[in-house]
């Protein structure tokens, strides 16, 4: 049986905290979903400290330290842009895990090269290594997209956070 996002979101409170750690949410695409399952869960409160929303290009410079110049050579919806998010996170607010989410949901918005279902996730632990995940989901609707993205990001963000140190 397939985990739902507050599963998701139990197991990722659970190992954060098992590894003392804080966890900061940047969204675009889920407007603040992710942040809003992490919540849900009583107790979540011992390792949310914050997230951000930044749905514009504008609010991805000014609260996360994108770079414009990365904005202009590969767009908001890239790998390079979503990695940005999460450790501009990280840093933004000294948390030790960030999980990030930047994707086209729809209805418009497509092109041939990026289309509607395409959603770019990171996460970043301090001192390791940060994750990153590509998704086409198709069109299944807005809805379908952003609900998908937040069960996406919460995987995610359990994987970061059970990470096992490098030897």
């Amino acid at each position: 049986m397939t985990r739902g996002p507050y599963e998701l979101a139990e197991e990722a409170l659970r190992l954060a905290i098992g590894a003392g750690l804080t966890i900061v949410t940047a969204e675009s695409c889920t407007g603040g979903l992710v942040a809003g399952a992490l919540t849900e869960v009583p107790g979540s409160s011992r390792a949310v400290d914050r997230g951000f929303v930044t749905y514009s290009n504008a609010a991805k410079t000014a609260l996360l330290g994108v770079p414009v110049s990365l904005l202009d050579a590969h767009g908001a919806v890239s790998e390079p842009v979503a990695r940005a998010m999460a450790e501009g996170a990280l840093a933004a607010a000294g948390a030790g895990l960030a999980v990030a989410v930047t994707g086209i949901a729809g209805p418009g918005g497509g092109t041939d090269e990026k289309p509607v279902g395409l959603v770019h996730f990171a996460a970043a632990r301090r001192g390791r290594p940060t994750l990153h995940r590509r998704m086409l989901f198709g069109d299944p609707g807005r809805a379908e997209i952003r609900r998908l993205s937040v069960l996406t990001a919460l995987e995610l963000l359990c994987e970061a956070a059970g990470a096992e140190a490098a030897a």
